[in-house]
């Protein structure tokens, strides 16, 4: 097993919506001693910070330039968490995704390596693209072909860790559509369940994308819903364990309806269901995934299966304790 509390530990991207599920899954074990790395900016996003633990926060650029100047600064650092990246699926220059997403891992995950320390990185399921080559993390990546060029920008990491022989001692997560506290700053990439609850509570409807394909009902596309604070555990479970090297599906394993996401917020609000169907933005219909579901067997080999819970209760809890009292995570 790797030892997390052996040597600092860095969490870049930590402000974000998993970075900083990760810090307070941390701090739930009694771990503090981490050095956190982000872009601040104009936002809100420094709030998801606040009610958190850690050693030392640095923007991200300082850092590369201190680690640039000098490798060895940073030696004790023997586990990073890599969720640094630009996560907007709208994003259209390409050149910002390639030096952010793509360039900077490269450089990290072979700084990381040099360093003795244990890498797990954020891929994404927009890898897998419209989802004809399978969403199977055991198959070889070469045949995918994402969507978008966020997505794209993920994948050509993948490759070059796996042309490098990385992918035989670091991991890579294949997120698939996660939710929870800490999204507030994402501005039009919050989650379904965040937008909902917005739309109930100031409309009492909740308005979702009609269906272009015909084995579709309306509100029946499906997707791979999970809970961050179900995707930071399993995260830091696989940090932990050596053996868990290459790319995991980090989902459900289970597609479930928009209906059948936005219905608990309904119940857990005490608002009786109102849900209306407008049309998709032209521009979004060609890059629209319709069906997605993790094939998740090698996550539950190594046992990280235990910490998924029924989709209703992770919105309830959602919901309940933390977009109605206005709460982040470590604030309970």
């Amino acid at each position: 097993m790797h030892d997390l509390s052996r040597g600092k530990i860095l969490v870049t991207g930590g402000s974000g919506l998993i970075g900083s599920a990760i810090i307070a899954r941390l701090n739930a074990l009694g771990l503090e001693n981490i050095l956190v790395t982000d872009k601040l900016g104009e936002d809100l996003r420094y709030r998801n910070l606040v009610p958190l633990k850690f050693a030392d926060y640095m923007e991200y650029e300082d850092f590369e330039a201190r680690r640039a100047a000098n490798p060895k600064l940073f030696s004790d650092v023997k586990t990073i968490f890599h969720l640094g990246a630009c996560s907007a699926t709208t994003e259209k220059n390409c050149t910002y995704l390639i030096h952010n997403n793509y360039e900077y891992t490269k450089s990290l995950a072979a700084w990381a390596l040099s360093n003795g320390a244990r890498f797990v990185y954020a891929s994404s399921a927009a890898t897998y693209g419209n989802g004809d080559n399978g969403m199977d993390d055991e198959q070889p990546i070469e045949p995918l072909k994402p969507l978008n060029m966020y997505g794209y920008s993920k994948h050509l990491f993948d490759l070059h860790a796996l042309r490098n022989g990385y992918l035989q001692q670091i991991t890579g997560i294949k997120y698939f559509n996660v939710f929870g506290p800490n999204e507030n700053h994402k501005a039009n990439m919050v989650s379904m369940v965040f937008r909902a609850f917005h739309q109930i509570r100031e409309t009492g409807t909740v308005k979702l994308f009609k269906s272009y394909k015909p084995e579709y009902a309306d509100g029946c596309q499906k997707r791979d819903f999970l809970g961050a604070k179900e995707a930071a555990a399993i995260t830091v479970h696989l940090a932990q364990n050596k053996e868990a090297t290459g790319l995991f599906n980090v989902g459900a394993g289970k597609a479930r309806t928009w209906l059948e996401l936005v219905r608990p917020i309904f119940k857990a609000m005490g608002r009786p269901e109102k849900i209306e169907f407008i049309e998709m933005p032209e521009s979004l219909r060609p890059q629209y995934q319709y069906f997605t579901q993790a094939k998740i067997d090698k996550l539950a080999r190594f046992g990280s299966t235990k910490f998924l819970v029924p989709l209703e209760e992770s919105v309830a809890d959602y919901v309940k304790n933390y977009l109605i009292p206005d709460k982040h995570l470590g604030e309970e």
